[in-house]
């Protein structure tokens, strides 16, 4: 995938913007807080999926206007398209002048990987973040996995509930057998879903990792199961907690809880590993994802990377941008001469939500670097 044009309008704090880019590497600089951040995320809400920040749809209009709207034009191999996200109270979406009945209809159609600081953390951080990671993974590549996460996050909330009514209503527990039927299948087939993508996932993060340390150190990843056992069903599971999780009024065992442990040498990352160990961990992931993005949909992903150059030592830096040469890349930045020893692609510098100056192009980035 290549993105061709987007414009912005209403859009966090852009009024109004067109960015055509450069088919290989964009470099957006400024101060902080003028709004790198913002293109990025607008590109990003293309692939279908929540905003990479976490923000609920409202905060993405721009104070006292009624909407935001972005519109894209991009290229597959199969051909040129156009897309359109609308914000208001939520997003609407349209695909090839076609509505769209969510925006989680163009997932699998916009190919992109984001990484951003709060990335860095996924191996030091709690379990969320890497479950996160891993769904958000899969849904770009099988859109009829988000129905089913969603699905079974209903049916926890839905538990839950009855969790906490049970021990006043005995007659809700036929209600819990149903509700435990339910997740249970819909849970086994999550991490089913989760354990296959790891397949694919682990070998080209691992690939990218010996590039990083030489060879010297090996990276390897479990998932782990909440209870300890992976042969036991998880609708087994459940019936054995139940009363716990009665008396608790949780849910303690699914994929809700489970976790993925990043392993160097077989030992713990998360517990044992340096902080450059683990943000080499962190970067095999996210270029793994997009690797494994490529090999199942044939499409190249689109780059995102959010201020995180600054985060990485010099070493790493040159390994990312030789290691996504050929890919269109989009990389935010407060000063662009850390990134343009590439000498090539567009730079575009943005204050207050405006771009104040002219993209350079990659004819010229190629003669400053003669």
């Amino acid at each position: 995938m290549t993105v061709d044009r987007i414009e912005y309008r209403h859009f966090r704090n852009i009024e109004e913007m067109t960015l055509v880019p450069d088919g290989g590497v964009n470099v957006i600089y400024g101060e902080n807080a003028q709004g790198k951040t913002n293109l990025l995320e607008g590109i990003w809400l293309f692939s279908g999926l929540k905003s990479f920040r976490g923000a609920k749809d409202a905060e993405l209009v721009q104070f006292g206007c009624p909407f935001g709207k972005l519109k894209l034009e991009f290229s597959t191999a199969a051909r040129a398209q156009k897309a359109e996200i609308t914000v208001e109270a939520r997003r609407k979406a349209k695909l090839n002048g076609v509505e769209l009945p969510s925006c989680a209809g163009l997932i699998g159609k916009c190919s992109a990987v984001v990484f951003s600081p709060t990335f860095l953390n996924i191996v030091k951080n709690g379990p969320e973040e890497r479950r996160r990671f891993l769904d958000a993974a899969i849904c770009q590549l099988k859109p009829s996995y988000a129905p089913l996460l969603t699905g079974y996050q209903r049916l926890i909330r839905q538990r839950n509930s009855l969790l906490k009514d049970v021990t006043m209503e005995p007659a809700l527990l036929d209600m819990l057998d149903v509700i435990d039927e339910r997740l249970a299948q819909a849970g086994e087939q999550i991490t089913a879903e989760r354990r296959r993508y790891l397949e694919q996932l682990i070998p080209a993060a691992k690939a990218i990792h010996d590039g990083f340390s030489g060879g010297r150190e090996e990276m390897s990843a479990v998932y782990l199961v909440k209870d300890g056992n992976e042969d036991t069903p998880l609708r087994d599971i459940l019936k054995q907690n139940r009363r716990n999780d009665i008396f608790n009024k949780t849910t303690s065992a699914g994929p809700h809880r489970d976790d993925l442990d990043i392993r160097i040498n077989g030992i713990s990352a998360r517990s044992f590993g340096s902080q450059g160990q683990q943000r080499s961990c962190a970067v095999a992931l996210k270029l793994g994802e997009a690797a494994v993005m490529k090999e199942t949909t044939g499409e190249q992903p689109v780059v995102l990377l959010d201020d995180v150059m600054s985060e990485l030592d010099a070493g790493r830096q040159d390994y990312i941008l030789n290691h996504i040469k050929g890919w269109q890349v989009f990389i935010t930045c407060c000063e662009p001469s850390t990134v343009l020893r590439m000498c090539s692609g567009r730079t575009f510098r943005i204050e207050g939500g405006k771009m104040v100056e002219r993209a350079e192009s990659g004819a010229e980035a190629d003669r400053r670097c003669l």
